[in-house]
């Protein structure tokens, strides 16, 4: 298969398959003209990581997933490790965004949003101490 045929049936952008190649996530066939060629293990590898990336785990993440994945004396508790400390990053992130949101929601509510030139929103973005 070429690059654009794996592309489309993996659902990762070329772009992404040539980054990825780059830092040795795959490594494609090369035919005697240096184009690309990929094997379907190729395919499954990448429909692979579009996944794990979908689920957010970053690249060295995936990484191991997919040496696990090819690993077939693999220990599952190790894929359980890996997951579960993506699963605290993801809470540990979420926990940060509410509260974000809660001293934005707190902060625009204090805003009378008038013609006054006094805004608590700008005030407290410029308070450092």
């Amino acid at each position: 298969m070429n690059i654009g045929t794996v592309s489309s049936r993996s659902g990762v952008p070329a772009k992404t398959i040539r980054y990825y190649e780059d830092i040795g996530l795959i490594s494609p066939q090369r035919s005697t003209n240096g184009y690309r060629y990929f094997e379907e293990k190729d395919l499954h590898k990448l429909a692979f990581l579009g996944r794990a990336r979908t689920l957010g785990f970053p690249i060295e993440e995936c990484r191991k997933l997919l040496a696990l994945y090819e690993d077939d004396q693999r220990e599952s508790s190790k894929v359980k490790s890996v997951a579960e400390e993506h699963l605290d990053a993801i809470d540990a992130k979420i926990s940060q965004l509410k509260e974000m949101r809660s001293t934005l929601s707190h902060l625009i509510g204090c805003c009378a949003g008038n013609e006054l030139p006094d805004c608590p929103i700008l005030e407290n973005l410029s308070n450092f101490e």
